[in-house]
């Protein structure tokens, strides 16, 4: 286990996002990344909950929206699993593509087979 204190890994989150590719940073529709402690003992690492962009229907316009999206990445989980900083930056990395993945509607099993489950 690596410790890494709350605000590095915000930055750690930060830079992982700034790391996006211009044309899915600029596709990101209506989501909240946010941060959460989890358990020591919870093997989740990071949560989409939201509807996909490829299951959106024209909301209708102004007032129509959905709720944001969220994308959620878990502290410690991640820590837990990893052995040194750079474990921890790489797999903030992974974890934040994973679940940014699901925004756009790519499933569990197609990210498995890119290499990125």
């Amino acid at each position: 286990m690596v410790d890494i204190d709350a605000p590095t890994f915000e930055r750690l989150v930060a830079a992982a996002l700034d790391e996006l590719p211009e044309p899915l940073a600029d596709a990101l529709d209506n989501v909240m990344v946010r941060i959460r402690t989890g358990r020591r003992t919870g093997s989740l690492l990071g949560k989409y909950e939201g509807i996909p962009l490829t299951e959106r229907e024209d909301y209708g316009g102004w007032g129509q929206a959905p709720m944001p999206d969220q994308v959620t990445i878990y502290r410690l989980p991640i820590c837990a699993i990893c052995s040194t900083e750079d474990e921890v930056v790489e797999q903030v990395r992974i974890t934040v593509i994973h679940e940014l993945a699901h925004h756009f509607g790519i499933d569990d099993h197609r990210l498995d087979e890119l290499g990125w489950a």
